[in-house]
């Protein structure tokens, strides 16, 4: 569905809603894909064709959402998109821009007609704003690349593919640092694990804790969620719950297998993280995971502790099919240093030498790291096993085919994708 600016710059209109509405009736009957091109201006105030007085009934907007959780879609936004255009965009499942769009619930003639001032086209949802704000989810360059885009972001959830190479997985050995308390991009793990070129990182502008990926294994099509320690040291914040849970929905919706990479010192605290909703948000996660059916691995990588840990592994580290860790992996209630600190408060005080007191902390906190283990945690069941980093990928695969096909479906298990 391609909107065209050269006629009266994309403006939907009584005629263009009918043809739109009668395209999205057969896709949300036939259960096709959509590809959409929304380029444009929205409503068309000056159009003379409706018989209606204000043409509030138009159906195209609900015809656009009821598509969500049932089909797979992707918006396209180059240029201007504003108003109509934008609240169809907003509906996709993705949304992909190129460097010069702008994206609007209001375009220009809109916002001077409420009062609100006079503005360019070009101050109204820059990229620069949609996709720090979590609205984009690929940004690249032109429409060209916007097509190719589109058409590789459909792929993914058409089946597997043939033909596929991958990396050395040796690498993966290397890639978690000795030191527990160095970060580490986490992404090379992803591209490690991933068939080479395979990997579509979606919202990478937003919420950036969190890193949601499409990516292939052996040619089977898989979502990916990943905590990254260069940001807050992995844990969890509002906006990093809220894009980790809409993912699950989406992976969900359509079936693909999920891979959980955790490391964690768990949810954000503070009374600053409070102030954003962070209870209820988090609790998204928690939802979204517990609500799901597809077949879901969790890997430890390194820290996994506390409620942030629990919500990376869809709710506990018995839920999914199978839980593995590497070496590198620790396990607590909480961060290690602060159940320290917490556990024992009274010991750590009665020692009035600060040399002292510091050695007894130094002390207490290497037991606790030397309970936490993961070697340890697995003897006792915490989770199934603990791996060679280079085998990581081979497990996560056998896992995924020791399942059942999912066999067709008579109703839409996810009824929509929550479009934040």
């Amino acid at each position: 569905m391609i909107y065209d600016y050269t006629v009266l710059a994309g403006t939907q209109g009584y005629y263009g809603h009918k043809k739109s509405d009668r395209l999205l009736k057969l896709i949300y009957e036939q259960r096709l894909p959509l590809i959409s091109f929304v380029e444009g201006g929205g409503g068309r105030p000056g159009d003379v064709d409706h018989p209606e007085i204000v043409g509030l009934n138009c159906t195209t907007f609900a015809e656009m959402a009821r598509l969500s959780g049932r089909v797979p879609t992707v918006g396209v936004a180059s240029g201007y998109c504003f108003a109509g255009n934008a609240a169809l965009l907003g509906c996709h499942d993705a949304v992909i821009a190129t460097r010069d769009a702008c994206i609007g619930m209001a375009g220009p003639a809109m916002i001077e007609g409420g009062g609100l001032g006079v503005f360019h086209p070009s101050e109204i949802g820059p990229v620069s704003v949609q996709h720090a704000n979590g609205v984009i989810d690929i940004l690249v360059e032109t429409e060209a690349d916007a097509v190719v885009a589109a058409k590789r972001y459909i792929s993914y959830f058409q089946g597997a593919v043939k033909d596929w190479e991958c990396r050395d997985q040796r690498s993966l050995r290397h890639r978690v640092p000795e030191n527990r308390m160095r970060s580490y991009e986490v992404r090379s793990i992803i591209d490690d694990l991933a068939d080479c070129g395979s990997v579509m990182e979606l919202r990478s502008g937003y919420a950036v804790g969190i890193v949601t990926a499409l990516i292939r294994m052996e040619g089977m099509p898989v979502g990916v969620i990943a905590n990254n320690t260069a940001h807050l040291g992995g844990a969890i914040d509002s906006p990093a719950a809220d894009k980790a849970a809409r993912f699950i929905q989406l992976c969900n919706a359509h079936d693909l297998p999920l891979l959980s990479l955790i490391d964690t010192p768990g949810f954000m605290v503070g009374p600053e993280a409070e102030r954003d909703a962070q209870v209820r948000r988090f609790s998204r996660l928690f939802v979204s995971a517990a609500n799901a059916d597809i077949p879901s691995v969790a890997v430890i990588l390194r820290k996994a502790y506390g409620l942030g840990a629990q919500a990376m592994a869809m709710g506990g580290l018995h839920e999914p099919l199978a839980t593995i860790s590497w070496p590198s992996g620790e396990l607590g209630g909480m961060g290690l240093e602060g159940a320290v600190r917490l556990g024992f408060r009274k010991e750590l005080e009665a020692e009035t030498e600060p040399e002292a007191r510091e050695v007894l902390y130094r002390s207490l906190l290497a037991q606790a790291y030397e309970h936490g283990k993961a070697e340890r945690m697995a003897s006792v069941l915490e989770f199934d096993a603990v791996v060679d980093p280079a085998e990581t990928r081979d497990w996560v695969l056998r896992a995924f085919r020791s399942v059942a096909p999912i066999a067709p479906r008579a109703i839409d298990k996810q009824p929509f994708i929550d479009p934040w």
